[in-house]
C-alpha cells in the first residue's frame, strides 16, 4: 500500500503546475537575483578590524589560554587579524563601551564574561569566538586532569625514591598542556561571506517550503478535503502507511527541488561551498525532512480549506526563517540570548545554526548535534500525524 500511495502522490504532485514552480523555479530564479545583488559586494566593502577590550586582572594574567588566543587574534601582523584589543581596567571598559569606542569588552572571574550594550554582526563574531576559546579551554583542562588520573595509576610508590622529583615531573608535564593554545583558525575567511549567508538562506528556505508538497499530498487522502479521499476513508487502508508513501513522495520532488538548486548555483552561479559540501546537503537533506514533517502535521491537524493551509505553513515558515535570523543575523543572536528554548524548538533556527556552526567550529559535535535535533523532531511531529489521523472521525463526508 505504501508503494501505491507513493505512486499516486508522486503523480498527482508533478501535476500541479504551480507547486512546481515554487518547488522547481522559485529558488533558482531567487538565487539568479541573489547573485546579481550580491556578486561585487565583497570587491567593494571589506571588513573592519573589531575593536574591544580586556580588563587586566590576576585572573587575566593567569589564564595563558585564552590571552594567547586574543593575542594571535589581535596581531598585527596577522593577514587574518580580527581584533584591536585594549588592555585596560574595569571603568576604563565601560567608558570606551559608551563612547562606542569598542563593541564589548571580557572580564573574568571564574570564567570568561563578555559584556556588550547592542547587537550587531561586530557583536556575534566576538561572542562566537569566546564560546570557541572556553570551549578549547574546557578540553585542554580535561585533558590535563586525565594525564594527572593516568599517571597516578600507573605509579608505584613504594618504588620511588624521590617523591618531590616526580610531582616536579607531572607538573612540568600538565603546564605544557595547559600552555597549549586553543586551535583557532578563521576558515570563515574563505568560505563564508554575505554572500554565503543570503545562499544558505535560500538554501534553508527551499528545504521549508517542502512543508507546501507535504500539505498538499496528504489533502489528497483526508476525505473533507478530495474525492480520493473519501474512498480512502472508507477503505480498510492502513492512515500510517498513507502518510508514510504521500511523505515519501513529497520527499522525492523536495530532493529533486534540492538537486537542481545546488546544480545552478555551483554550475551556472559559479558559488563555491568550500569543503563542506557534503555536509551542507546532508544539513539540507535533514532540513527537507523537518519541513516536510510540519506540512504533514499542518495539513492533518487543521481543518480548513487547501488554500489557507498553504498560506498556514509559509506563515510558519517564514516566521520560523524571520526568528532563526534569515533576515538579519542579529535576530538569531537576540532569540538565543533572551528566548533560546523558541529557536532549540525551530526547525529554521536549527538549519542555520548547522551552517554556522560549520564555519565558527572546529570541531563537528554542534552540527551533528543539529543534524538530530531536525530528526528527532522529524519523526516526532510524523508519529503526532499518524496518530492524529487514525483516530479523525466524520459523521458524513
Amino acid at each position: 500500500m505504501i508503494a501505491h500511495s507513493f505512486k499516486y502522490t508522486l503523480k498527482t504532485l508533478f501535476k500541479n503546475r504551480m507547486l512546481i514552480f515554487w518547488i522547481f523555479a522559485f529558488p533558482i530564479i531567487l538565487g539568479t537575483l541573489f547573485n546579481m545583488a550580491f556578486s561585487n559586494i565583497e570587491n567593494n566593502e571589506k571588513m573592519d578590524i573589531i575593536d574591544i577590550a580586556i580588563i587586566e586582572t590576576e585572573e587575566n594574567e593567569n589564564n595563558k589560554i585564552i590571552k594567547n588566543a586574543f593575542e594571535e587574534l589581535s596581531d598585527e601582523n596577522n593577514e587574518q587579524r580580527l581584533f584591536n584589543t585594549k588592555y585596560v581596567t574595569q571603568e576604563e571598559a565601560k567608558t570606551l563601551l559608551e563612547n562606542n569606542q569598542i563593541i564589548g569588552y571580557l572580564q573574568f572571574d571564574t570564567t570568561p564574561k563578555l559584556v556588550i550594550n547592542t547587537n550587531g554582526i561586530d557583536q556575534t563574531i566576538l561572542k562566537q569566538v569566546v564560546e570557541r576559546i572556553s570551549q578549547s579551554e574546557k578540553t585542554i583542562q580535561k585533558a590535563a586532569e586525565k594525564r594527572i588520573e593516568n599517571t597516578l595509576k600507573e605509579i608505584d610508590f613504594r618504588e620511588v625514591n624521590n617523591i618531590e622529583a616526580l610531582y616536579s615531573q607531572i607538573y612540568e608535564d600538565v603546564a605544557k598542556i595547559l600552555e597549549q593554545e586553543p586551535n583557532i583558525q578563521n576558515i570563515s575567511s574563505s568560505n563564508l561571506s554575505y554572500t554565503m549567508i543570503e545562499f544558505y538562506t535560500l538554501i534553508a528556505m527551499t528545504c521549508l517550503y517542502g512543508g507546501v508538497i507535504a500539505t498538499i499530498a496528504i489533502n489528497q487522502n483526508l476525505p473533507n478535503m478530495s474525492a480520493n479521499g473519501k474512498r480512502v476513508a472508507v477503505s480498510p487502508t492502513s492512515k500510517g502507511r498513507l502518510i508514510i508513501g504521500s511523505t515519501l513522495a513529497s520527499y522525492v520532488i523536495q530532493l529533486i527541488g534540492l538537486l537542481l538548486l545546488f546544480l545552478y548555483t555551483i554550475i551556472v552561479l559559479k558559488i563555491d561551498y568550500g569543503n563542506n559540501l557534503s555536509l551542507i546537503v546532508l544539513l539540507a537533506l535533514c532540513g527537507s525532512l523537518a519541513g516536510l514533517s510540519l506540512g504533514v502535521i499542518i495539513g492533518v491537524i487543521i481543518k480548513t480549506n487547501e488554500t489557507t493551509k498553504t498560506g498556514i505553513i509559509i506563515s510558519v515558515t517564514m516566521l520560523g526563517c524571520f526568528l532563526s535570523g534569515m533576515m538579519g543575523m542579529t535576530m538569531k543572536y537576540t532569540i538565543d540570548k533572551s528566548m533560546p528554548i523558541i529557536n532549540k524548538l525551530n526547525p529554521a533556527a536549527m538549519i542555520t545554526d548547522g551552517f554556522y556552526s560549520l564555519y565558527y567550529y572546529e570541531t563537528l559535535d554542534r552540527y551533528y548535534f543539529n543534524i538530530v535535533s531536525l530528526l528527532v523532531f522529524a519523526f516526532i511531529i510524523l508519529g503526532i500525524s499518524i496518530f492524529s489521523l487514525r483516530r479523525q472521525k466524520y459523521d458524513n463526508i
